[in-house]
């Protein structure tokens, strides 16, 4: 007799502390502002809802740009906006690269046809400033140069202020990923002259993926108007996407209603929290999980003067493997953290103190199943 398999159904998904990379975790207030009635994206309603939202994003990202709104997507598809919009086949680009999105980024890049020139730096360490100002000095006519100021695959945090100060006498279009920075630690587009910007609203925002909060300068915006050729996607776009978010109101796609919903309210909770006391939060409650996992014996992967406070690449103490204890936390506790990327796969855990998630009840939570995990024979 053949038993058929039980039904597929959302019904069961069982709940989790999500302590990865990404997502982080969500609240049941941003999950009842997602339930709301879905209305059109043309509609009264959902329009004041698209430019209250690029007003908050405005405040967040540190910029007066006008064009500052959510791409329809995930932070893969911000990543994709800011390159697609501004590059032509044959245009070089200056990339520093020091883990995972990085990497991504030239990809990226290249598939647009562009002329990809790496600046590599050691995984957990940063780009240096000194070595990008160089390698732009050598290549003046690069139309952009990248860098990664979180990188999520190792923790680590990319100083901006040399660059940015540099930067800003150049021609050269300058773009910031900051899908792990934004709303764990300050992101000042206009202080560090950032003329692209984009992050992913499922880090730090605490809202659940499906978004890529985007900003552009005037300097980048006139150089998507004087291209030679189209912009290569037609979805990202932002020439035609601004004729959605202006007076016009023109159709571009259909949004998605109800995900603006969640990050309309999510990045409500960020300003009734405060900025600074956003920062401050995340800063003290990663201090406070790195501090405990020292004194069980984990090491920082990243150079620890360069780590991020929201996201902790740690090595196991010596001799256990990564990834049994990493299988117990979510199979007994219902946590999950991440394992590594590229140099860093096999040996390290990511630890995700994300929105919501960076609380010292979570940290406590955490580092009792941590505890009774390790208790197993290594």
């Amino acid at each position: 007799m053949t038993v058929s398999p039980a039904p597929v159904t959302t019904k069961a998904i069982r709940p989790r502390l999500l302590l990865g990379p990404g997502p982080s975790p969500v609240s049941d207030r941003i999950l009842e502002a997602i339930s709301r009635p879905t209305v059109g994206h043309l509609d009264p309603q959902f329009l004041a809802i698209l430019d209250d939202v690029s007003d908050r994003l405005r405040h967040l990202f540190g910029t007066a740009n006008p064009t500052t709104y959510a791409v329809s997507g995930t932070g893969s598809a911000g990543m994709e906006a800011a390159l697609v919009n501004v590059l032509e086949p044959g245009d070089e680009i200056i990339i520093g690269v020091n883990g995972y999105f990085g990497l991504r980024l030239a990809d990226m890049a290249r598939r647009m046809g562009a002329e990809v020139i790496e600046v590599p730096a050691e995984w957990g360490g940063i780009v240096d400033s000194d070595r990008l100002v160089e390698v732009h000095r050598s290549n003046p006519g690069a139309r952009a140069l990248a860098l990664v100021h979180a990188e999520t695959s190792t923790g680590a945090r990319q100083p901006l202020d040399e660059i940015g100060d540099y930067m800003r006498d150049q021609e050269t279009l300058f773009i910031l990923d900051a899908v792990t920075a934004l709303g764990g630690i300050p992101v000042e587009v206009d202080a560090h002259a950032v003329d692209i910007c984009y992050a992913g609203t499922q880090k730090c925002v605490g809202a659940p993926p499906g978004l890529a909060p985007i900003t552009f300068s005037s300097r980048a915006i006139e150089r998507i108007r004087t291209r030679d050729s189209p912009v290569a996607s037609w979805y990202l776009d932002v020439s035609l996407i601004s004729s959605y978010l202006g007076s016009e109101r023109r159709y571009h796609h259909t949004a998605p209603i109800n995900s603006f919903y969640g990050l309309h309210e999510a990045l409500t909770v960020i300003e009734e929290e405060g900025l600074e006391e956003c920062f401050d939060r995340h800063e003290r409650v990663g201090g406070l999980l790195q501090a405990e996992l020292a004194d069980r014996g984990f090491t920082p992967f990243t150079d620890p003067a360069h780590r991020l406070p929201q996201l902790n690449a740690v090595r196991l103490p010596e001799g256990r493997e990564e990834a049994p204890p990493r299988a117990a936390l979510l199979r007994d506790h219902g946590i999950e953290v991440g394992g590594g990327l590229g140099p860093a796969k096999g040996s390290v855990w990511r630890i995700g103190l994300m929105g919501q998630g960076a609380r010292e009840s979570v940290v406590e939570r955490l580092l009792t199943a941590i505890d009774d995990v390790l208790r197993s024979p290594a």
